[in-house]
């Protein structure tokens, strides 16, 4: 079992307290808003039973939801299932959905949740079983106007469909805005499933036109082919670039003249990895991260690039698809090498601001249409970006910093009309 000190004290959290830290510094920020800013507003820690099929045995099963700012209005992010998450992790990725809703101007605050299990490892019965009863432990925390999970890491829209369902039981009648990222067919947007990788390349022409590169014949390499590295890769060849390399957690492949997208996508359908792909060379993720290229896209999970293969990458571009790919020694490495980042509180925000979008017409009863969805992403996206770049520019910072500038200052504004009660 792991104990609470070991918990709070996860290498993600500390990175992104650490983060907070130092653009505090930057910004002089009040004292007090700054401790209140550190540390979640809430969070709970679950435990539940859960049975095999076989039912040979119950197990115990971990589960988290945390909250990390209700000053904004509802909460929103995403619920991840994995081996390792634990309740510094989710607060780390709570704190960083607070400054990534702030950036685009979402009327959230960040949230996050997950329940350590490999999902890998579970039939669909089992995984509906895990999601339900962890959906009833975490009811009185979540609702359309509290707090509205996602999917994330190991979840999908199906599991938000049981998710809303449960919680739709328990209310006694259907609640389409408990959660984004369900299917169509019982209230999700058309375009949530593509949002944050299509919302990742978007930022591409604005990035390249600031380093001045040519997007066109651009090679890209993406690390990750989930939801994110999938819809960027095939955003990226719409846009005419080349994407010589991918890869999952299975292993990666490589082609110099290209990846065929839509072939690897297939494949990974039918096989669920990238692994065995004949489009191209094996190649390791080390590999990966040293190819030659233009952009490079981290698009799968944390702390991938760090102080011992940050010097490796080549990329005059990074963006980040995954939440803290980069820790703050290879952010730092590969800005002195010359490479221009655009930071995952932004870059990534394109699967929220969607969110949005659907929460919005699920309270409305009122659905747009596909070319208004992608519209208003472009815009949300595109309008961040330029007054981010402004930002860094004034302030002669680096782009993640000016993020944080820009989200800390509108949080910090709100708490203080606000003030404090009682």
């Amino acid at each position: 079992m792991i104990s609470d000190q070991m918990e709070w004290d996860s290498p993600m959290y500390a990175e992104a307290v650490a983060q907070f830290e130092n653009v505090s510094e930057v910004m002089n920020l009040d004292d007090n808003v700054r401790e209140r800013l550190k540390r979640p507003q809430r969070a709970m820690v679950v435990t539940f039973p859960f049975r095999r099929d076989d039912y040979k045995e119950v197990d115990t099963l971990f589960g988290y939801r945390v909250q990390h700012l209700l000053t904004m209005g509802p909460t929103k992010g995403g619920i991840r299932y994995a081996e390792d998450v634990n309740l510094g992790e989710v607060a780390a990725l709570a704190m960083l959905m607070t400054w990534k809703c702030a950036i685009v101007g979402l009327p959230f605050g960040g949230a996050k949740g997950g329940v350590r299990v490999n999902p890998r490892g579970l039939s669909r019965s089992e995984l509906q079983r895990v999601t339900r009863r962890y959906t009833a432990e975490i009811i009185n925390f979540i609702g359309p106007e509290q707090d509205i999970p996602a999917p994330d890491l190991g979840t999908d829209e199906q599991v938000m469909a049981w998710m809303m369902d449960t919680y739709s039981q328990h209310a006694g009648h259907s609640v389409p805005g408990v959660v984004t990222g369900k299917p169509p067919e019982l209230g999700g947007t058309i375009a949530r499933r593509e949002a944050t990788g299509r919302g990742v390349i978007s930022l591409l022409p604005s990035s390249a036109s600031h380093v001045g590169m040519n997007v066109s014949g651009a090679r890209v390499v993406i690390h990750g082919f989930g939801n994110v590295g999938r819809y960027a890769a095939i955003a990226a060849t719409e846009l005419g670039c080349s994407v010589i390399a991918v890869s999952d957690i299975s292993g990666g492949v490589y082609n110099s003249n290209g990846l065929e997208i839509a072939k690897l996508g297939k494949w990974v359908d039918e096989n669920g990895v990238v692994e065995g792909f004949g489009g191209g060379d094996v190649i390791t993720q080390e590999e990966l991260f040293a190819l030659d290229c233009e952009v490079l896209v981290p698009a799968a999970v944390g702390g991938v690039l760090h102080a011992d293969n940050a010097s490796s990458v080549k990329a005059r571009i990074v963006l980040e698809g995954a939440n803290n790919p980069l820790t703050l020694d290879a952010d730092e490495i590969i800005r002195d090498q010359g490479g221009f980042i655009v930071p995952d509180v932004l870059c990534n925000a394109g699967g929220v601001t969607v969110s949005y979008f659907e929460w919005v017409q699920d309270v409305q009863k009122y659905f747009w249409s596909e070319n208004e969805i992608v519209g208003r992403l472009r815009e949300i996206m595109s309008r961040a970006f330029q007054e981010v770049l402004a930002i860094a520019e004034d302030k002669k910072v680096d782009m993640r910093t000016a993020a944080l500038i820009k989200g800390i200052k509108r949080v910090t504004d709100a708490k203080l009309v606000r003030g404090v009660y009682p």
